[in-house]
């Protein structure tokens, strides 16, 4: 009998200039991914993933897309090698479940790529038309976490473990929050360089913006199971992943909630998708017994090579 396996796939902040060049470089069906991207946008996102300026791929609008077509492609070459290899379950991290759904064959990769890119610039332009920031607070229970934003005039965006939660709100309020936290005991908090107060309801007006674009977008039922950063739990009906797709620009990501879901799926073994190796660190702080493999770039396919793992229950 082989091991059930799940994916999951990283959000903003996961992105660095070179990421996918090797995978470019090394495989046909990632090679052909980035130009197909490319041709969507109108613009060449891989020569941003691969060459920067850093500054240009750290902006909202080619972070989203370029972690997206990143660990598409990097799923492409792994299909390339694994054709077999299927998950049971699929997860992202906020721009991830984007990536997720794909995976999973509720979106077709164009949709995807098409809605990514509303998404990037709507949450740009909200960042601007109402500015804010976030911070990140590690080593505070969530519940410290949540009192310190109700005190400070923020909101809680991320549940990422369970020492490590992310603030969101106006400039003042985060600074507030970071000074509260401090005084709580903290090991960190510290302000994050973004490009607004996402997940919060600072970005209504990105929410109303994918909504519409959402509305247009053609989804279907996930082939596997799909765990939504909104209610942390699997769901299945395309109009209620449409409307958790919106809703998630400004309710908090649920990702210690997610873990336990996947956990209680009996899925303990996952590939992380994608650029860099920030959902292991999670994964594994969420639920200690999880064996996740990185699969991003091509020294981690090679490694993969060697594992013996199938996706089939």
């Amino acid at each position: 009998m082989t091991k059930p396996i799940g994916f999951l796939f990283p959000g903003q902040g996961a992105q660095f200039v070179g990421m996918g060049k090797d995978l470019y470089a090394g495989s046909p069906a990632a090679c052909a991914l980035y130009k197909k991207a490319d041709e969507i946008l109108g613009y060449s996102i891989s020569q941003i993933c691969f060459t920067g300026p850093e500054d240009e791929l750290t902006r909202t609008l080619y972070a989203q897309t370029g972690i997206l077509v990143t660990s598409l492609a990097a799923l492409a070459a792994l299909r390339e090698k694994s054709p077999d290899l299927t998950p049971s379950i699929v997860a992202g991290l906020s721009l991830g479940e984007f990536t997720a759904l794909t995976a999973s064959g509720a979106i077709s990769f164009e949709d995807a790529l098409k809605l990514v890119q509303v998404r990037a610039e709507a949450m740009e332009d909200a960042g601007r038309n109402k500015p804010g920031t976030m911070a990140f607070l590690m080593g505070l229970t969530a519940e410290q976490c949540a009192a310190i934003a109700l005190e400070a005039g923020c909101e809680v965006a991320n549940l990422n473990a369970p020492d490590q939660t992310v603030l969101s709100g106006t400039f003042p309020a985060i600074e507030k929050a970071c000074k509260i936290a401090e005084a709580k005991g903290a090991k960190r908090a510290m302000p994050l360089k973004v490009g607004g107060a996402f997940h919060s309801s600072l970005m209504g007006e990105a929410k109303a913006r994918l909504e519409a674009a959402l509305a247009g977008t053609p989804i279907h039922e996930p082939k596997c199971a799909f765990i939504p950063n909104v209610t942390a739990e699997k769901v299945s009906r395309p109009e209620e992943i449409r409307a958790l797709l919106a809703k998630q620009l400004t309710s908090p990501v649920q990702w210690v909630r997610t873990m336990a879901t996947a956990k209680g799926s009996g899925v303990t073994t996952y590939l992380e998708i994608g650029p860099g190796k920030i959902l292991k660190g999670l994964a594994r702080k969420c639920q200690p017994e999880f064996e996740v493999f990185s699969i991003g770039c091509a020294a981690d396919l090679k490694n993969f090579g060697s594992l013996a793992l199938s996706g089939k229950s």
